[in-house]
């Protein structure tokens, strides 16, 4: 045998193993990320924070409301909840292209308010790089681009980052009697 003490031949057993150890992959920094849900209105396409939406359904049966302005479509009963649809193209003086039972109700709550948005599409999850929003509002007709906080831009498709909040205090959305 050799001339080691047991701890050298175990030193010299583990300095071989770390020299021959394959190397950990480099270390790549992560970029902090801003989530919310994307949707579409026609052409445009839309992102909202992920805390101002509170769930995503499929176009209830709603009841339409007397004297209502046309774009409140009237309520709809969501598991006991009666919940007030807007369509959010009509509410924009945009009519849909789409088939009401192709299109999908963003719930936002809102000071204990609970509201169901009508929109073209939902699109999921986004994510995007903090770094890479823009304040500046895409190219965007008036009645939206006052709701629209910035932009990113992902694979030359502009997301627009709408405030919901900002939508659902704003004295024509609340003004729905005609």
């Amino acid at each position: 045998m050799s001339d080691m003490t047991p701890i050298q031949l175990l030193r010299d057993i583990a300095s071989r193993c770390r020299a021959q150890a394959a190397g950990l992959p480099e270390q790549q920094e992560a970029r902090e990320t801003w989530s919310g849900i994307g949707f579409r209105l026609g052409n445009q396409h839309f992102v909202a924070a992920m805390d101002e939406i509170t769930e995503i359904l499929k176009v209830p049966p709603v009841t339409r409301l007397p004297n209502v302005k046309p774009w409140v479509q009237g309520v709809a009963n969501v598991r006991g909840r009666l919940i007030p649809v807007v369509d959010l193209d009509l509410f924009f003086d945009a009519p849909s292209q789409e088939s009401l039972r192709n299109r999908h109700i963003l719930v936002i709550e809102q000071q204990e308010q609970v509201d169901g948005l009508i929109v073209d599409a939902v699109e999921g999850m986004q994510h995007f790089p903090v770094d890479e929003f823009s304040d500046t509002v895409p190219e965007l007709p008036a009645a939206i681009s006052a709701f629209v906080r910035g932009h990113y831009v992902r694979d030359n498709r502009v997301w627009a980052v709408i405030s919901m909040a900002d939508l659902y205090e704003h004295e024509a959305f609340q003004d729905v009697a005609v």
